[in-house]
């Protein structure tokens, strides 16, 4: 009997393992998929793609970082239905491997010589030592992490580089 319970927990671990990485892992866009800050099909730029997933499973996608926080931090102009406190989940993607990360955990590298789709953008990455070495081969600025950002450093970020 004892067997059978050690098994039974197991398996209910594994099971909800598998569902938390499910839960994180991002939805791929579809050809007609579009930032809803910019307007451009985010299939285009896989290795910019950024996604803001909400608590009610609906999710929005974009050609970078940069109209993500953009729409993140001004979600009642484009979307006013949602509120911060909705989203579940940010996913970026590491431009050192090209792998789907937390946007909330990643550190980003700002005003680079190395642009994304919309220009100047927000270059994510899992681990601080790859940012700053994509920060000092790129010349970057500075390196920024979400819990750092809100309405006015965006403005700021963006005016600046």
């Amino acid at each position: 009997m004892r067997k059978y319970w050690t098994l039974l927990a197991a398996a209910l671990v594994l099971t909800l393992s598998l569902a938390a990485a499910a839960e994180k892992a991002p939805v791929k866009p579809g050809k007609e998929d579009k930032c809803p800050v910019c307007g451009m099909f985010v299939a285009h730029y896989p290795d910019f793609m950024a996604q803001v997933v909400f608590k009610d499973g609906s999710y929005a996608f974009f050609c970078g970082v940069k109209d993500m926080m953009k729409y993140y931090f001004d979600l009642a102009q484009y979307n006013p239905a949602k509120k911060t406190a909705d989203v579940a989940s940010i996913m970026v993607i590491d431009y050192s491997n090209m792998k789907p990360i937390d946007g909330f955990q990643a550190y980003y590298v700002v005003g680079s010589v190395v642009f994304g789709p919309m220009g100047q953008e927000f270059f994510p990455f899992a681990a601080e030592s790859a940012a700053r070495e994509f920060l000092r081969e790129n010349n970057g600025k500075e390196i920024v992490r979400f819990s750092k950002i809100n309405p006015e450093v965006l403005k700021e970020l963006i005016k600046k580089y």
